[in-house]
């Protein structure tokens, strides 16, 4: 006990630590509150490994400089750039759809200065945020009308609470949907004050149920899209065309959750055939909600598009000035939504589009040059292999689609695979990855061209050290 005591007395105190080097240097740019509070956690630190029997470093240099780097962590921001080599496009943990250089140029010319975001500049007079957006989304889905709050449950939210507040939404078994954090249709429906009427079974529901459903206490019937799953075989659905003509007979809006809307076919590349919003536009849905950041390949946002009726009275609900969207995205939203008026462009420009469309070929091709690259910088560390791999789409999109391709295999000689992806998790440019069956897996359907040097770097780095 003597022993540790005298250890503890030789702990230098915080004011003895700032004037190190290793932090005095650091007094020109990170705050003062900063060094103190690495500080003196470094010494917490020290002391706990001397309680702990442990024989740390006790040079007011070294612990210096141990408090050094923890001030400089503090500094880098909480949210910050990843390489996403997961070959999971639409990563709802990493921030889902990356955006284009035309959405990303049009953020930053709206966010270095002043804009026209409420202001008509023809009349001088206040002018509609979501008029920059709206002819576009007519233009493109063929509605009457369309609006945008910050994201797809928000649209659901208000768009069933401006229509079918205190009445009965009609609902198949088989589209009672939870998305992610638990979040379900049924508990939206009760948030917006809607009653849930629900019809025919998990697999099988048909027209007649809707119709025998309907009384004077039915405000909507809704329509749900399964974009995160899909029942098969015995199987028995009621199309838009159905439910509209339902509709129109008893009076009734007839509303539909796309989820992941599309507004390109993308059949042609080997997908899936999925509805896109302007097929359910011109099925006569009256509205029609859908994501930004999904296969739309925008930023987050709930897009609302249908006849014009129901969208003012969404429009001007209460709900609709607490879920708005902000300039910076609706700058994105703008930006990405233009180029879908020339297809091929979007294909070309827009990321997961273009993700999406990578051939097999090419994915073969991009794994063997950057696996000869790494075989030459890692030999010695780890054995580097090009093995067929399936991509997914992610995002609760196209849930039954693996994308088929390659990626790169990585297996570490003096290093476990859980230790590699930790090592290359904490990088200067942090990388994610998949592990399976011992291997690292590095999917290069969603590692960006510009993104090849900084993977080749990241992972040498975590193999051979300097990361």
């Amino acid at each position: 006990m003597n022993d540790i005591n005298t250890l503890l007395r030789r702990l230098p105190a915080v004011d003895r630590l700032l004037n190190e080097p290793a932090l005095r240097d650091l007094v020109s740019h990170i705050p003062h509150l900063l060094l103190v509070e690495a500080a003196q956690q470094t010494i917490s630190e020290v002391r706990r490994q001397v309680l702990a029997g442990e024989s740390p470093e006790l040079s007011p240099a070294i612990i210096a400089d141990r408090a050094a780097t923890l001030a400089q962590k503090k500094t880098e921001p909480a949210l910050r750039p990843v390489l996403n080599a997961t070959g999971t496009l639409l990563h709802t943990n990493l921030g889902r759809a990356p955006l284009a250089p035309a959405a990303l140029a049009a953020v930053t010319a709206v966010a270095r200065g002043y804009s026209n975001l409420e202001f008509d500049l023809v009349s001088g007079e206040r002018g509609h945020r979501y008029s920059h957006i709206e002819e576009l989304l007519i233009r493109l889905t063929g509605a009457e009308a369309a609006t945008v709050v910050n994201n797809n449950a928000g649209a659901v939210l208000l768009a069933l609470t401006a229509l079918a507040k205190g009445k009965e939404a009609i609902v198949s078994r088989g589209e009672m949907i939870e998305i992610g954090g638990a979040f379900r249709v049924p508990d939206v429906m009760a948030a917006g004050g809607v009653l849930l009427r629900e019809v025919g079974t998990t697999n099988k529901t048909h027209l007649r149920d809707y119709r025998e459903a309907i009384n004077a206490a039915t405000g909507l019937l809704l329509k749900i899209h399964t974009s995160n799953y899909r029942i098969v075989g015995f199987t028995a659905a009621v199309s838009a065309a159905e439910m509209v003509d339902l509709g129109r007979e008893h009076g009734l809006a007839v509303m539909e959750d796309l989820g992941s809307g599309m507004l390109l076919d993308l059949s042609p590349f080997g997908l899936p055939r999925e509805p896109t919003v302007a097929e359910a536009v011109a099925a006569g849905i009256d509205v029609v909600t859908f994501s930004g950041d999904k296969l739309l390949g925008g930023p987050q946002a709930g897009l609302i598009v249908g006849r014009r009726a129901a969208i003012e009275k969404i429009r001007k609900h209460p709900m609709a000035r607490a879920l708005r969207s902000d300039k910076l995205t609706l700058a994105a939203l703008e930006a990405t939504l233009r180029l879908y008026l020339d297809p091929q462009r979007a294909l070309a420009e827009i990321p997961v589009l273009r993700m999406l469309a990578v051939s097999p070929v090419e994915l073969k091709t991009r794994s063997r040059r950057l696996a000869r690259r790494l075989t030459a910088a890692v030999a010695k560390a780890a054995r580097i292999e090009v093995v067929v791999e399936t991509s997914t789409v992610g995002g609760g999109a196209l849930p039954l689609t693996q994308l088929p391709g390659f990626a790169l295999a990585v297996a570490p000689h003096n290093l476990s695979v859980d230790a590699l992806a930790a090592r290359l998790r904490s990088g200067r440019l942090p990388l994610v990855c998949r592990i399976q069956e011992g291997r690292l897996l590095l999917n290069l359907r969603t590692i960006a061209h510009h993104e090849e040097n900084d993977l080749v770097q990241a992972v040498t780095a975590a193999l051979c050290g300097g990361n």
